[in-house]
């Protein structure tokens, strides 16, 4: 988790008592849990979009298997955003949802590329792919020891990141599964 993530976590958890609790959860770390869950939602937002964009402006060699492969991860990603949202919800917070409150809390750069080659935005996507799921495993911590309930939701959705980023890292590959394009593949 990044450190501006953290310290949003933080002023959260000292200024925004929330409106209702969930019984047996402290104030205190149904604020962190909220604060915590409402940056994936903003990640998971952000993703859907950036898929939904690729979808639009992929281009080349194996064109449809990609265009085709990303409309189910956008739909996936999209009940991902849905389930965040009304878990903040049920903890007594209020989602953040807007197009405004996506760019002031992201803490990474937009997606740069526009129309492209299908192997450029998959190496783009492994790298997007790479930020969320580490964030969303570095969250895990803070909401084991907060809140199972919440830990089990995110842990079902990076068992289906995983896999999406699994897709896009096979299209990287040859037939040997040697990394084709080592300059830009990270395996994290």
């Amino acid at each position: 988790m990044s450190n501006s993530t953290i310290d949003r976590i933080e002023s959260a958890t000292s200024s925004n008592a929330p409106k209702t609790t969930v019984a047996g959860m402290s104030d205190e770390a149904t604020t962190s849990v909220i604060a915590a869950l409402q940056d994936r939602l903003v990640a998971t937002l952000d993703l859907q979009l950036t898929l939904k964009h690729v979808h639009w402006n992929v281009v080349g060699m194996n064109f449809i298997a990609v265009h085709e492969m990303l409309d189910p991860q956008v739909d996936a990603v999209r009940l991902q955003s849905d389930e965040l949202a009304e878990r903040i919800a049920t903890l007594g917070g209020e989602p953040q949802g807007t197009p405004g409150a996506i760019t002031s809390r992201r803490t990474w750069s937009d997606y740069e590329l526009g129309r492209a080659p299908t192997v450029q935005h998959l190496m783009a996507l492994d790298s997007v792919y790479s930020g969320v799921i580490g964030d969303h495993r570095a969250t895990l911590e803070m909401l084991g020891a907060s809140d199972p309930v919440s830990e089990d939701l995110v842990i079902g959705h990076l068992r289906d990141l995983e896999q999406f980023q699994w897709f896009i890292r096979a299209h990287l590959k040859d037939a040997t599964g040697d990394v084709a394009h080592r300059a830009t593949f990270d395996k994290s």
